[in-house]
């Protein structure tokens, strides 16, 4: 994603172009939203017993704590509220592809596409930070495998930075940890799904009319179909590993092309901000979970 994501930055002048603005629209929009219904086949309730019920509590309340914390904090340094939404649900969710799906149901606008890359970045980086630094934290608490998977899965912020870091540790942790981040996944449909709500109230309230804007948008459909499927069916494997390997390559795109339409200089002009807001939601996330940890675990 961070790879790119720089690509993009690197190719801003090709957005100046006529030539290149529809697929640069197709590749971050319905693109994206596809890649983002795909990942639904990633999810599985047949590990549940695995982690328990009080866990994974305890998991998706700290999804839900984080976003909130994330408007909250937001109005505390003085950022748009959708920063803080982009922001709290990209460090509570999926890092980048939270954030993109976020983007999806707010109010298009140039602010908007400035603000997404900024947390793309941003997470990448404070993810990434995460897969060198918490497996080495969680050995200074004497974590066991488990609860390392449960720290590690619950905290970070990527998918790919999670598995790096589960494994890195052990096999078990990694098993573990990768369900943990699947669990965080599945929260994306009634985050976004309540997002969306939020801002066709909010367009009503302003513009006094009906919004045009979908209460439910068409791809969380997809994503609760397939996810739905995924776990009625037995789907081949290697039909469930193709389609998760498109869906990563749909998203990569889809952060290439918003790379591409952003011009670097005007993500700096942001501030730092948005640097603080990041950070202070990571810290946030990583206490809380800690704290469930050493005051008595799963």
């Amino acid at each position: 994603m961070l790879m790119g994501l720089l690509l993009g930055l690197s190719c801003h002048f090709l957005s100046e172009s006529d030539r290149f603005t529809r697929g640069l629209v197709w590749a971050s929009g319905p693109c994206l939203r596809f890649g983002v219904a795909l990942l639904g086949l990633r999810l599985s309730l047949g590990d549940v017993a695995t982690l328990g019920w009080n866990a994974i509590a305890v998991v998706c309340a700290a999804v839900v704590t984080t976003v909130l914390f994330g408007v909250i904090w937001a109005r505390l340094l003085g950022c748009d509220r959708h920063l803080g939404l982009l922001t709290g649900g990209a460090v509570g969710i999926c890092g980048a592809s939270a954030a993109m799906a976020i983007s999806a149901v707010l109010p298009e606008s140039e602010v908007r596409q400035r603000q997404t890359l900024f947390t793309v970045i941003g997470v990448a980086t404070f993810s990434t930070a995460a897969m060198i630094f918490y497996p080495i934290a969680g050995d200074l608490f004497n974590f066991s495998s488990a609860d390392m998977g449960l720290f590690i899965g619950a905290t970070i912020h990527d998918v790919a930075q999670v598995v790096g870091a589960g494994y890195s540790v052990s096999t078990e942790t990694g098993d573990l940890a990768t369900f943990v981040k699947l669990v965080r996944v599945a929260m994306l449909v009634p985050i976004v799904m309540a997002i969306a709500v939020c801002c066709r109230l909010e367009d009503r309230r302003q513009g006094g009319g009906v919004s045009t804007r979908p209460t439910f948008p068409i791809f969380l459909v997809g994503f609760v179909g397939l996810f739905a499927l995924n776990n009625v069916v037995e789907i081949p494997k290697i039909m469930t590993d193709g389609l998760s390997q498109l869906a990563t390559g749909l998203l990569l795109l889809a952060v290439t092309a918003l790379g591409v339409r952003t011009s670097l200089r005007e993500v700096a002009s942001i501030g730092w901000r948005p640097i603080c807001l990041l950070a202070g939601e990571t810290l946030f996330l990583a206490a809380m979970i800690l704290a469930f940890l050493l005051l008595g675990g799963p």
